[in-house]
């Protein structure tokens, strides 16, 4: 399920794959490298240091599916699908950032197809997600899958309703989390 993307005309293809506690200072490295204001559109407000410190822990933990867009071993975006766990039928946020050098390179589509697909073989019946009005970047994304946009007084929320899940996109996830991984372990260390 990795989708290729152009980097200065050359075909790449990143690696998305679940990101684990281990993956903690790497997450902490990519939320280091937002500027504030892409810090504050991803999460909706100006966040201090510390806060996205405790936030990296906090998504990390059992009721969230993170992935993570490695070019060259190097994270470079992440995605967040967080299962809201009291909500029948199950309900999910997603959420998204992606390096500043590295925006307008299909990252932030490959993840969130990733994480579509993470939905729908969870079982989950509505996903949104909420961003600013002046993030027209995180809206172009959510249109083009299909997302319906609802603008509100200093938020707009894109909702989406995956399909069921299927053998063939079980089939896939499990795929392309065994690919990833073989790739991480047997690549060569030069």
């Amino acid at each position: 399920m990795n989708t290729d993307i152009k980097r200065d005309k050359v075909l790449i293809k990143p690696d998305i794959r679940r990101l684990w506690p281990a993956d903690k200072t790497a997450l902490l490295a990519h939320f280091a490298r937002l500027d504030p204001e892409m810090r504050r559109l991803r999460f909706g407000a100006c966040v201090t240091e510390d806060y996205v410190t405790d936030y990296a822990e906090t998504i990390l933990s059992l009721d969230s599916v993170v992935y993570g867009a490695f070019v060259d071993g190097e994270l470079h975006g992440v995605g967040e699908l967080r299962m809201l766990l009291n909500s029948w039928p199950v309900r999910a946020e997603i959420a998204l950032s992606v390096d500043p050098d590295w925006q307008h390179e299909g990252i932030g589509d490959a993840l969130f197809v990733r994480m579509l697909a993470a939905a729908q073989n969870r079982g989950v019946r509505s996903l949104y997600m909420m961003c600013l009005p002046e993030n027209e970047r995180m809206q172009r994304l959510a249109r083009r899958h299909e997302a319906m946009l609802t603008f509100d007084i200093g938020e707009v929320e894109a909702t989406l309703d995956p399909p069921w899940p299927t053998a063939l996109s079980l089939a896939e996830e499990m795929m392309g989390e065994t690919r990833t991984y073989l790739h991480a372990v047997l690549r060569p260390p030069f």
